[in-house]
């Protein structure tokens, strides 16, 4: 498959987040707005005879300060965030073409395979496998090895009933118990390599097929053996 970059930015999420920024911002500004048209008012129709106390003026002062200093920080921050993004999905352009492992259970289905490695602390006397589609609906569950340290399960893409299921993200969980009925702690990883990055959302996607991992999830990086 071709590597490369999609930065389509049609996306629910981030249009949601900009629309949320913008009418937060148009908020504030328009109760600026009013603030100084009733500051304004207040000091027209004053009575010349009984000015208004120096004390509630000075408040009132501060308050507009306040309310101009929020703005002027929200305006900040929103322009530290936009950096920030684009500095990460610089950065994440050096995955492309990497081995990455991920670390939270899924696995991409690629032409009716996938495969997962579980690590158990202990021996284990049953193990059960369970891999769920992306709505966590299981879609099929087996037994498994039992030894303790590294073990690899690879997955027909098949449900229990012999069905062919398409390609996509799927998790496979690992519940294991040794022979005292003691839970036995397991860690689930996968491997895949990255061909594209997805920088749609708020945060950079790396692509491995159709499964899309988030930075967070990658543990090990390394490149792809030639």
């Amino acid at each position: 498959m071709t590597t490369g970059v999609n930065n389509n930015t049609n996306t629910g999420t981030t249009n949601t987040g900009s629309s949320t920024n913008n009418t937060a911002m148009q908020q504030l500004s328009g109760n600026l707005n009013t603030f100084l048209t009733l500051l304004t008012t207040q000091l027209q129709n004053q009575d010349p005879l009984s000015p208004m106390d120096s004390t509630q003026f000075t408040q009132q002062l501060v308050e507009y300060s306040q309310v101009e200093q929020q703005i002027n920080t929200n305006t900040n921050l929103q322009n530290l965030i936009s950096l920030q993004q684009a500095g990460a999905g610089a950065a994440s352009v050096g995955y492309l073409g990497k081995e990455v492992t991920v670390t939270n259970g899924n696995a991409a289905l690629t032409g009716g395979s996938a495969t997962w490695n579980y690590s158990l602390a202990a021996d284990a006397a049953t193990t059960t496998l369970t891999v769920t589609n992306s709505s966590g609906q299981t879609v099929y569950s087996t037994a498994g090895s039992g030894s303790s340290g590294s073990n690899t399960f690879t997955w027909n893409g098949q449900d229990n009933n012999g069905n062919q299921l398409p390609d996509g993200t799927y998790t496979l969980a690992v519940a294991a118990t040794d022979s005292n009925g003691n839970t036995v702690t397991a860690n689930v990883t996968s491997t895949g390599t990255v061909s594209e990055i997805n920088l749609s959302g708020t945060a950079p996607q790396l692509m491995i097929g159709n499964m899309a991992v988030p930075l967070t999830a990658v543990s090990l990086i390394q490149n792809q053996s030639s």
